[in-house]
């Protein structure tokens, strides 16, 4: 696994690749690297940086980077609804319980969220509490990142 740091808008982010995937994009600090990097994962972590940019300019609006997502089953069902909702938009906790056919598991799903460990790429800032809500965040700059991310992806629509 390699494992780079990237100074982003919404603070430091951990960024890790791992057998031609990214595995993490989380904030905070980098764990130390138990194997030297391969080129294919420097690669990786460079396109990674590369769209990163790109989406804090406005100019990306879906990331084209294989993602693995490791977790439970209820939680990869709920980063694949994330990973559905489009740019700019929004879901309720509820409206992912929804989508999962499981209405009553609103507190599930924001569990589920709160778990991802890709963030940006599996958009959990896309998803709001009821009525609007901007609650559950605790990524780099916690509510204040969500409402950044959530105001670049609404201003950066209105642009051609």
């Amino acid at each position: 696994m390699t494992c780079r740091a990237i100074m982003t808008p919404i603070g430091l982010l951990t960024a890790a690749a791992d057998k031609g995937a990214v595995v993490w994009l989380i904030s905070g600090a980098m764990p130390p690297s138990r194997h030297p990097p391969t080129p294919e994962e420097e690669a990786l972590l460079d396109r990674l940086e590369e769209e990163l940019e790109e989406y804090f300019c406005g100019t990306r609006r879906v990331f084209d980077l294989p993602v693995c997502l490791e977790g439970t089953p209820f939680q990869r069902q709920v980063w694949e609804q994330l990973r559905q909702i489009p740019y700019g938009e929004t879901r309720t906790y509820g409206e992912i319980a929804t989508a999962l056919n499981n209405p009553r598991a609103s507190q599930a799903v924001g569990s589920a969220c709160k778990w991802n460990k890709i963030l940006l790429l599996v958009p959990c800032h896309r998803v709001v509490g009821k009525n609007g809500a901007l609650t559950g965040f605790s990524a780099a700059g916690g509510i204040a990142a969500k409402e950044y991310l959530l105001w670049l992806e609404q201003t950066s629509e209105e642009t051609p």
